[in-house]
This record gives C-alpha cells, sequence and structure tokens, in this order.
C-alpha cells in the first residue's frame, strides 16, 4: 500500500471561546444536576450549544485524521478498552524471544522483588514500581502501571540484544506518547503516534507500511485522533499479538520493584 492508495479518515472538530465554567453556570442556573468532577454529560453541552449557536458560529475549526484498519489485521477499535483498564501513564512493551522472569530482570527487578502481583498493588510516588508481565506465543508482554522504565533506549537495548525485538508503546496524557521498536539491541524507529511524521531512529521509516495499513499517511503532517489505540493497534499487527483485558487480570506475576518511581 502507497501513500496514493488511499484517502485519510478526516474528522473536523470545532473549538468555541469559553469561559472555564460557562457550560456549568449556565447549566446551573437552567435547573441541570452537575457533576462537580469529570466533562460535562453531553445533553447538557448539546443543550447549551443550542441555546447558544453564535458560540458555534465563532468557533475554530481543526480537522484531525482518526487511524482505521484498512487491511485485516488488528484495528484501533480493538484497543477502546484501554483508556478504562490502564489508566493515563503506562508503558507496554512487548519483548520477543525472552520468558517472563528475564525480561523482568533487564527490567531492573532482583530476584527477589518478582511475586505475583494482586489488585492492591500500584505504583505511588515514593513507593514501588508495578510492573505485571504475561506470555502471548513468543512474547512477552510487559505492562508497567505508571511508569516508563521500558521506554529508556539502554533498556529497550538490553531487551532486544541477541536478535531479540523490544517495542514499547508509552502513554503519558500531559507528556508525549511514543512508540520505540528496537531490535538486536539498535534504536530501529521512535514514533510520535499523535505525529507520526515525528520519528527517528537508524531506520526510522521501517514500520510505514504498518501505518498506511491504519491509515495513516507516514509523508503526511496530520495530527492523529486516536493515537494510542493506532499504536497498540500498530504493535499488535508487528508482533501478531492481541492484547485484551483478560490478559491484564490479576493475580499475575511480576514485580514490585522498591524505590523505582521518578
Amino acid at each position: 500500500m502507497s501513500d496514493a492508495d488511499f484517502t485519510p479518515l478526516r474528522v473536523t472538530y470545532r473549538a468555541p471561546k469559553l469561559g472555564r465554567t460557562q457550560i456549568q453556570d449556565w447549566a446551573r442556573a437552567n435547573g441541570y444536576l452537575v457533576s462537580e468532577r469529570g466533562p460535562e454529560a453531553p445533553e447538557i453541552t448539546e443543550a447549551f450549544f443550542a441555546a447558544h449557536p453564535e458560540i458555534l458560529e465563532q468557533a475554530r475549526t481543526f480537522e484531525m485524521v482518526r487511524a482505521t484498519a484498512r487491511t485485516p489485521g488488528a484495528s484501533p477499535e480493538d484497543y477502546e478498552w484501554q483508556d478504562s483498564e490502564l489508566g493515563d501513564i503506562y508503558t507496554i512493551v512487548f519483548v520477543r524471544g525472552l520468558d517472563e522472569h528475564e525480561v523482568l530482570r533487564r527490567l531492573g527487578a532482583a530476584d527477589e522483588d518478582i511475586r505475583m502481583i494482586e489488585d492492591g498493588d500500584r505504583t505511588y510516588p515514593e513507593g514501588s514500581w508495578i510492573i505485571t508481565v504475561v506470555r502471548i506465543g513468543e512474547w512477552t508482554i510487559a505492562i508497567e502501571d505508571c511508569g516508563w522504565r521500558g521506554l529508556q533506549l539502554e533498556v529497550l537495548g538490553a531487551l532486544s540484544r541477541d536478535g531479540g525485538e523490544a517495542l514499547a508503546v508509552h502513554r503519558h496524557d500531559y507528556a508525549q506518547h511514543q512508540v520505540t521498536y528496537a531490535v538486536d539491541g539498535q534504536l530501529i524507529t521512535d514514533i510520535n503516534p499523535r505525529f507520526p511524521i515525528d520519528r527517528q531512529g537508524t531506520d526510522p521509516d521501517r514500520l510505514n507500511r504498518h501505518l498506511r495499513e491504519l491509515g495513516i499517511d507516514p509523508a503526511a503532517d496530520d495530527s492523529i485522533d486516536n493515537p494510542i489505540p493506532a499504536a497498540l493497534a500498530l504493535a499488535s499487527r508487528i508482533t501478531g499479538v492481541m492484547l485484551t483485558p483478560q490478559h491484564l487480570r490479576r493475580p499475575i506475576l511480576g514485580a514490585a520493584i522498591p524505590g523505582a518511581y521518578f
């Protein structure tokens, strides 16, 4: 599939200029029940703009590209669950050829750190760094709760050395998301899934075929509307592994690495 073989799926958004509490204040004044936490209910937002059409008329509009499968295989829709199951910050590392214990060791866990991780085990400041692992076929998948150790180049190099592969997908809601791919100890490509034209490495275009299969033009300066589901679908297409919520169920083998959080 070449860059000319498809037209990306574009979605248009409006960015109205609003005061910080303008919708909530209007909703309370008009008898709506307003939540003190989280976004406004869709019916409140729709009612507000129906009552203030001039705000939408003056709104700035912009386009984004929504990644979607163009060929058989993993789709971003397959990973819509990640938002509720994995949290705002995490790193998932797919490692070929190493078992669960060796992946944990190369991520920095001592043998005494490795144990079954329970539901109550979480990463907190000043606490332990929680990493869980699951084996699927020839790949071991490590999930870092609120962590990014597996994103570090020296760690990816250690996970992929001696002919191996390691692919990290990092979500960070107030920093940059990343997809980083290493083979035989070398960084092949590092991609910003929000802006895939932003990539680097010894072979930054290695994964372009997979990007095109997800409806992303790697040569275009596009912003991706669903970057993390797209990144996880990209990982599935590279590895042949489809991660599901069932693979995350605890108790599960992992490590609580003391003092690793930073």
